[in-house]
């Protein structure tokens, strides 16, 4: 595999954080550095991030005094640890008047989480994949797919298990593939319906994994739903973390073995090829017929490493 592969590195990658693994399996000590004075808390208000204003702008830590002094109560979600202090995520989204204080605050902002990877550090915004996506998890499963009792936090929030049963619930994470296939000196973009069929922007196609299913039979059954064409060669890219809610996208490049489109009208509003110059415009934003995600999508990097004649 190429080495420059394994360096790549996306938005919503990098955490810095170690989680933990063994100190979660001590409760007294979630709890201990949940009120420890040197503890951070990255609030979440309706799965929007608090960010730092003016020259310190970044993530919004805010220490367990600051939330003492906002009148919040909601239990924190344990994302990990980093020289010597612990990091937490907490969902304030019911605190009301702590919401407005900070909201009114000249030093504070809540930001939704794609438009602060605009000025976040790429360590930050994998701390940012982490909190959206554990706090959206909780938020959904307060109730147990079992017995339907009320479900409470383990193991600083990797865990929820069921008060009636015992059952335990953890995150889910959900594999997409997303893959660019080529032929020779030109590569298969598609539009889904939706927002993006209104304009030019076109996407490397993708979709979620079935179980039992392989990814290079996954990319194979995506790509011959939604297009009609048989693919070969599959090879592994990058992957990048992508909290809304909580996937992975797993990106791959595949040669096409048939290249007739027999498009998905239901799923699909266009699958068409493009040349490797047509590409090359459209990443410079210079195309007139073709505009391709932005940076913070791992398609842009899948797209931009063929084109350029690293796929």
């Amino acid at each position: 595999m190429n080495d420059k592969r394994l360096k790549t590195s996306h938005v919503y990658a990098g955490n810095p954080l170690d989680r933990g693994e063994r100190e979660r399996r001590d409760e007294d000590w979630i709890a201990a550095r949940a009120i420890d004075p040197k503890s951070r808390f990255l609030p979440l208000w309706e799965l929007n991030v608090l960010t730092a204003k003016g020259s310190q702008q970044g993530l919004g830590w805010l220490r367990i005094d600051d939330l003492n002094r906002l009148g919040i109560n909601t239990p924190a979600i344990f994302l990990g640890m980093s020289e010597g202090e612990s990091y937490f995520a907490v969902d304030i989204t019911k605190d009301e008047a702590a919401v407005k204080e900070l909201k009114d605050s000249a030093d504070w902002r809540f930001e939704d989480a794609r438009a602060a990877t605009d000025f976040l550090s790429g360590p930050d915004s994998g701390i940012v994949a982490q909190a959206r996506a554990q706090v959206n998890w909780h938020n959904r499963n307060g109730f147990c797919a079992i017995c339907g009792h009320e479900t409470f936090v383990k193991r600083g929030g990797q865990v929820r298990q069921c008060s009636n049963c015992d059952t335990e619930h953890y995150p889910r994470t959900d594999p997409v593939v997303i893959t660019v296939v080529t032929d020779k000196d030109r590569c298969l973009l598609g539009q889904s319906r939706g927002r993006m069929s209104r304009t030019n922007m076109y996407s490397a196609l993708a979709g979620f994994m079935d179980q039992g299913e392989t990814i290079e039979e996954a990319v194979s059954r995506e790509i011959m739903e939604e297009a009609g064409i048989e693919v070969e060669n599959v090879r592994y890219h990058s992957s990048q973390p992508w909290p809304f809610p909580s996937s992975l996208m797993i990106g791959c490049h595949a040669d096409a073995a048939t290249t007739d489109i027999q498009m998905d009208n239901v799923e699909m509003a266009a699958v068409n090829w493009f040349s490797r110059d047509e590409v090359l415009l459209a990443l410079e934003g210079k195309s007139e017929i073709l505009a391709v995600p932005g940076r913070i999508a791992i398609a842009y990097h899948l797209i931009k490493d063929w084109a350029t004649g690293g796929g």
